[in-house]
């Protein structure tokens, strides 16, 4: 089953409810005897009418590579325009409204208005363009007919980028304690993406991208002075548009992501007890998906009855059992049953295919997790926290049915060192699980010595380091490190260990009056090691992958030139990215290059003409290139065809002059 869902469950209020005691607060004062037009305030004015600004701007832009939209905001190139706002309103008797855009023009734009009065009523209305591009030179042999892949002798380019159209409309009332809320929101997803067909080798093609999501939410909240609830009802509709796909010689190649939709009803609440908190959630849902689906055979299975039922509830409390110490647990339970039916499908083997059917299996899955935590301050300025952890999972017709993950974390936090803040973490896990079972109902196909890296048993060892320190009132210095590596030691074939491990550096500095400077950088490395086999039976060739990040930016802002009136500004910033593997068998072997890089400036100039107009003058530079040998053209000889080389390098330029008014 496929459900693409955009679960949304409504949030947990978790702003502390009034202690239960005696109210001492000036609203609770009588004041029924008290002669109020002797005490009314004769300077207080209420700020009505309209503040904010708005803003155009035009400019130029030259790129010869789509992909710079995704830093520019849109794929246009030459002259372009947009315009921005952010307006609020509000009159005596409090009634306000707002409105709000970004890059209006822009494939990457949105567009906000909300109106109401607090504690009476609020209505919102909202518009967002998302759009993400990969690539603009695509290429393929294979054009879209009406469903059917027909080859052509001359490939054809296209853009591989997707475009999201979001609409959103919320309503909320409040009475007293009573607050009901409305929310409708839609999707509209468009454009192309990679994916790939047998031909009967790998065929990637540009596949047709064109779905909509809706979803509706309505809930209800009641609260008093020291407890909360909510009920909420939450229904998400899923229809793709797309096809699925054949050739002229071979029917259902591509089966299209189904039409779905899920249901979900929660209940939370929260209660206060002098200076305890308890607070609970709990949500029943069910996911259904009942297309037609394709087999092998090419007899459709019309109206399979998908169905998933759902279940989750939370629980966690926290007390404070003395000016020192504060405790807490929670538990959170999951459960996802898998009612859909079941059918026999023609099946490949792992060298050919035969005339063999199996059934489709219907897996469940169940978690509950339990944490224990407390918090101790050891005296003025030393804080000392510890925990425990524990994850229980089981998933059925697996190779491995259950695992359970425990941990054990403590953190000392350091607060006694004028300007300085010191965090220090550790953290150590394990993981284990009942016993493997490779048998043909769950792995027919798999080594029996594989052991899936979620599933494997794991140890765990994590620290973390954070200082904060200002060693003068106008400077300021960030530092934190961390490291984590993961053992395998009872895998023979997988993941046998993995590493993480980085450094960051922040420092800010006001110079002046006038004068801030801010720098920054981080370099962060992520190894891990495989052993695989052509045996069988033990261990014959190795992978290690090193992956390396680095993200180093710097900027500067200067203003009260010219008589306050000018401020001038500039951010750069460069990041790298690095992937080295290599294959050790009787010998070792690396892959080719997969590596990145991003220079990136922004400079500014910001004039005031007056006390309510500017001028803003920005030139933007962009310097990208990537690199991926396993890209190839598709005139290469190889077992399978690609969409083209897919690399980019090139240069970005952006220059805008924006007018705002402030009002």
């Amino acid at each position: 089953m496929n459900f693409k869902l955009n679960i949304i469950t409504a949030s947990l209020l978790l702003a502390s409810a009034p202690v239960l005691s005696a109210n001492f607060a000036v609203s609770q004062a009588n004041i029924t005897q008290v002669d109020q037009q002797n005490y009314q305030c004769k300077r207080c004015e209420v700020n009505s009418g309209y503040r904010g600004n708005v803003s155009v701007a035009a400019g130029y832009i030259e790129s010869d590579d789509v992909h710079a939209a995704n830093a520019f905001g849109t794929d246009q190139d030459g002259f372009v325009a947009t315009a921005n706002a952010d307006v609020q309103y509000q009159n005596a008797d409090g009634y306000q409204a707002k409105f709000q855009t970004h890059q209006l023009g822009y494939e990457n734009s949105f567009a906000l208005m909300s109106a109401g009065k607090p504690g009476l009523f609020n209505i919102d209305a909202g518009y967002q363009l998302i759009t993400t591009y990969q690539s603009g030179d695509a290429q393929s042999n294979l054009y879209y007919d009406q469903g059917t892949l027909v080859g052509s002798t001359l490939p054809y380019a296209f853009e591989l980028s997707q475009q999201r159209e979001k609409m959103a409309l919320q309503a909320e009332v409040q009475h007293d304690m009573y607050q009901g809320y409305v929310q409708f929101d839609t999707e509209d997803k468009s454009g192309y993406t990679s994916s790939s067909v047998m031909n009967p080798s790998p065929v990637n093609i540009g596949l047709v991208v064109d779905s909509t999501t809706d979803s509706f939410t309505a809930g209800a909240i009641v609260n008093g002075a020291n407890w909360l609830t909510e009920l909420s009802y939450f229904v998400s509709q899923y229809d793709n548009n797309s096809q699925d796909l054949s050739f002229t010689y071979l029917d259902d190649v591509y089966a299209a992501a189904p039409d779905n939709e899920a249901h979900q009803v929660s209940l939370s609440g929260q209660y206060q007890l002098d200076s305890t908190v308890m607070s609970g959630r709990f949500i029943v849902g069910r996911m259904i998906q009942d297309d037609d689906l394709i087999s092998m055979n090419g007899n459709p299975i019309q109206n399979w009855d998908g169905e998933v039922d759902t279940t989750d509830a939370t629980l966690k409390v926290s007390s404070m059992l003395s000016n020192r110490l504060r405790v807490g647990g929670s538990y959170d339970y999951s459960n996802r049953e898998n009612n859909s039916s079941v059918f026999e499908f023609q099946q490949y083997t792992f060298n050919d295919l035969n005339d063999t059917f199996k059934e489709n299996i219907a897996t469940d899955i169940e978690r509950a997790t339990y944490k224990l935590n407390a918090k101790y301050r050891i005296s003025q300025g030393y804080r000392l926290q510890a925990g425990y952890d524990r994850e229980e999972i089981d998933r059925s017709y697996s190779v491995r049915e259950e695992t359970h993950d425990d941990t054990l974390w403590g953190k000392l936090s350091i607060r006694a060192i004028d300007n300085v803040i010191i965090d220090i973490k550790a953290e150590h896990s394990n993981r284990d699980g009942s016993t493997y079972q490779t048998d043909e109902l769950t792995s027919s196909e798999e080594n029996a010595l594989m052991r899936k890296y979620y599933l494997a048993n794991r140890t765990r060892n994590n620290v973390e380091l954070s200082i904060n320190h200002t060693p003068l009132n106008w400077l300021g210095v960030d530092i934190s490190a961390h490291y984590a590596k993961d053992d395998y030691d009872d895998t023979v074939i997988g993941l046998t260990e993995s590493e993480d491990y980085g450094v960051n550096l922040n420092l800010n500095a006001t110079v002046s009056k006038h004068v801030s400077l801010y720098g920054f950088a981080s370099q962060q490395w992520i190894n891990s090691a495989q052993a695989s086999s052509q045996s069988y039976s033990t261990a014959d060739w190795y992978t290690d992958v090193e992956d390396e990040f680095i993200n180093i930016g710097t900027g500067i802002h200067y203003g009260g030139l010219l008589q306050n009136k000018l401020t001038l500004g500039a951010d750069y910033l460069f990041s790298n990215s690095n992937s080295d593997t290599y294959i050790t068998s009787t010998g070792t072997t690396p892959y080719g290059d997969y590596y990145s890089y991003n220079h990136s400036v922004n400079m500014y100039a910001n004039y005031n003409l007056s006390n309510e107009m500017a001028l803003k003058l920005t030139y933007r530079y962009e310097r990208y290139y990537d690199t991926d040998d396993a890209q190839m053209s598709l005139d290469e000889t190889t077992s399978f065809i690609t969409l083209g080389e897919l690399n980019h390098n090139y240069s970005a330029h952006q220059v805008m002059l924006n007018f705002s008014y402030l009002l």
